[in-house]
C-alpha cells in the first residue's frame, strides 16, 4: 500500500473556501476556458493519463490559469511567487491552512487536485469546483488507502440517472468527495451527505464551501447508521460497491470497497432502504451483483428487493471473473508488468472460484415507495447494453407511465416524437419481413412488431381514439375485436411503459 507523509487532511473552513473561490473566478479557472487553454486534444489526452501534451501547450506560460492548471489540474509542485500571484485572494498560506498545499522551500507542492465539473441538469447548465486527492500521474504510484476520488464515470452516470423532481428532504450515501450531494442540493430543500471516510467527509464539506452550497449536512457513518429513524424523499449512492477479496494483505480502497464478501453490499442497502424512504420516496444507486453457479444475478437482485417497492433493475455490462479481476487491479494503479500483479489476480480469481462466481454484472437500480393504496408494483429485472441517454428523463417517464397504466390504456395515444420505423422486405417481396420500431433518445430500444401493431401505432395521432383504431384494424384484419384486442392491448401497455407511445394529453403539455 502506498504510503503519503505527511498527508494534510481538508479544512473546509467557509472563509477561506469563499476566497480560493473568488480567485478562482478570477483567473478563469472553468472548464471552457481551460479546454481552450491548452487544447482539446491535450485535454482529452489527460483523460488518459497522458500530461505531457498538457505542459507543451502551456509551455512558460505564467498567468494564473497556466500556475493553477499545473498545480491543481496535473498536481505539479510550482514556485511560490507563481502561485502567490495565482492566488492574491487566498496566498500561499491559505492554500496550505485548506490542506491543498504545502510550502517546501521556494515551491509549492499541491496535495490535492482542484478540478472544474460542468453539468446540466432541469435548472441549466452549471459548473461546481471539485476539489479531492492526487491521482496516480501526480502520485507516480498506486492510491493510498484512504484515497478519495474525483469525479469519474461512476459519478457522471449516477448523475444522469438521478431523477430530478423537487423533494424536501434527500440523502446521498457513500458522498465521497460530495458530487451527488451537490448536484441534489439544487432540487432537495436539505440534503444529508454520509460517508464512512472522514477524509471523504472532509473534503465534501471543502467542496461545498467552495461552490457556495449551505444545504448539506455531513455525518460520519456506514451505510445507514448515520440517518438511523429517519425517512427521505430521495436517497442516492455511488457506494464502493467494488467486489474484493477479504484477505488481510491484498490492498482496499475506501472508495471502492465496502469491506463485506461479494456483493453484500448491494444486497444490504436494498434489503435495509424500505425503512428510509418516505412515502413517493425513490432510491437510485449503481453496484455490481454476482452470478454464481446456475442463477443470474438479475435474479439474485429480485431476491434482495421489497415486493411493497417498484423496482427497475437495468443490467448495463457483464464481465468475466477474470476481466472483473483485471478491471479493478488496474484501477487501483498496479499493471501487468507489475511483478504484484499475479498475486493479486490469482487472490481474485480464488475468491470468486470460492462463491461459484461465473460472471459479474453492472447496473442501476431504482427503488420506489409507493406508498399505501397503490395498485401493481412495478417489476422489471432488464438488460440493456445499447448506447442510452437523458436516463434520469427516461426513468422518470417509465415511472409515470406505470402510474398511468394502472387505471388502464389512455384513450388518445401519440407516437413519440423520437420513434421511427423501419421496414425490412426480402428482395422482390412486397410485405415486409421484419418491422421494427426505434427509439432515438432514452434507452435507445428497438421492438419488433407485426403488421396489426404497426398499423395500430401508426394510426396513434391524437386525433382517433384507441377504440376507434381497434375497430378499423379488426375490420381490416377481418378478425374479431375481441381477438384483436387480447392479442394488441399487452403489447400497448408494453409501449407505453417503454415510452414509444404517450398520451395524447401529455404530448400536448
Amino acid at each position: 500500500m502506498t504510503a503519503v507523509p505527511d498527508r494534510p487532511q481538508p479544512c473546509p473552513d467557509a472563509v477561506l473556501a469563499h476566497a480560493l473561490a473568488a480567485d478562482l473566478d478570477a483567473a478563469d479557472f472553468r472548464s471552457e476556458p481551460l479546454r481552450a487553454l491548452w487544447g482539446e486534444e491535450a485535454d482529452d489526452a489527460l483523460a488518459r493519463g497522458l500530461r505531457e501534451p498538457m505542459l507543451r501547450a502551456l509551455g512558460s506560460r505564467s498567468d494564473p490559469a497556466s500556475t493553477l492548471g499545473r498545480l491543481w489540474v496535473l498536481g505539479m509542485p510550482q514556485p511560490h511567487a507563481a502561485v502567490e500571484h495565482a492566488l492574491p485572494a487566498l496566498g500561499v498560506d491559505g492554500a496550505v491552512a485548506l490542506g491543498l498545499a504545502v510550502v517546501v522551500g521556494e515551491s509549492v507542492r499541491p496535495q490535492s487536485l482542484i478540478r472544474p465539473q460542468s453539468f446540466v441538469d432541469a435548472d441549466g447548465v452549471g459548473e461546481w469546483w471539485i476539489a479531492s486527492d492526487l491521482d496516480e500521474i501526480a502520485l507516480g504510484g498506486p492510491l493510498p488507502a484512504d484515497h478519495v476520488l474525483g469525479v469519474g464515470g461512476a459519478s457522471r452516470t449516477l448523475a444522469e440517472l438521478v431523477v430530478q423532481n423537487p423533494v424536501g428532504r434527500a440523502l446521498d450515501l457513500g458522498t465521497g468527495c460530495g458530487i451527488q450531494a451537490l448536484l441534489i442540493s439544487r432540487h432537495a430543500g436539505a440534503v444529508v451527505a454520509t460517508d464512512i471516510s472522514a477524509r471523504a467527509l472532509a473534503y465534501a464539506g471543502l467542496n461545498a464551501a467552495l461552490n457556495g452550497v449551505r444545504n448539506i449536512e455531513f455525518r460520519l457513518g456506514s451505510l445507514f447508521e448515520p440517518v438511523a429513524g429517519e425517512a427521505f424523499d430521495l436517497i442516492v449512492s455511488n457506494p464502493p460497491f467494488v467486489i474484493t477479496p477479504r484477505a488481510s494483505d491484498l490492498p482496499e480502497y475506501e472508495y471502492r470497497d465496502g469491506g463485506m464478501v461479494g456483493d453484500a453490499l448491494v444486497e444490504e442497502f436494498l434489503r435495509s432502504v424500505p425503512a428510509h424512504l418516505a412515502p413517493g420516496g425513490i432510491a437510485q444507486l449503481l453496484g455490481n451483483w454476482e452470478s454464481r453457479g446456475a442463477r443470474p444475478g438479475l435474479d439474485r437482485v429480485r431476491s434482495w428487493a421489497d415486493d411493497a417497492l417498484d423496482v427497475w433493475v437495468i443490467q448495463r455490462e457483464e464481465l468475466t471473473p477474470l476481466g472483473y479481476a483485471e478491471l479493478w487491479i488496474r484501477d487501483g494503479g498496479t499493471l501487468p508488468r507489475d511483478a504484484e500483479f499475479a498475486r493479486l489476480l490469482t487472490a481474485w480469481l480464488d475468491d470468486f472460484a470460492a462463491r461459484e462466481v461465473t460472471a459479474v454484472g453492472f447496473g442501476y437500480v431504482l427503488l420506489r415507495n409507493p406508498g399505501a393504496g397503490y395498485g401493481e408494483r412495478l417489476r422489471r429485472f432488464e438488460k440493456l447494453t445499447q448506447p442510452v441517454s437523458d436516463l434520469g428523463r427516461a426513468l422518470a417517464a417509465g415511472l409515470a407511465a406505470h402510474d398511468l397504466l394502472a387505471d388502464g390504456i389512455p384513450n388518445r395515444l401519440v407516437v413519440a416524437p423520437d420513434v421511427t420505423e423501419a421496414r425490412h422486405l426480402m428482395p422482390g417481396e412486397d410485405d415486409p419481413s421484419v418491422i421494427e420500431l426505434r427509439q432515438g433518445g432514452g434507452f435507445a430500444r428497438t421492438v419488433s412488431v407485426d403488421s396489426a401493431l404497426a398499423g395500430f401505432v401508426g394510426a396513434c395521432d391524437g386525433e382517433l381514439t384507441v377504440a376507434q383504431i381497434a375497430g378499423a384494424l379488426a375490420d381490416l384484419f377481418d378478425v374479431s375485436l375481441a381477438e384483436l384486442w387480447a392479442d394488441l392491448e399487452p403489447r400497448i401497455r408494453g409501449l407505453i411503459l417503454d415510452g414509444l407511445l404517450v398520451p395524447a394529453s401529455f404530448a400536448a403539455e
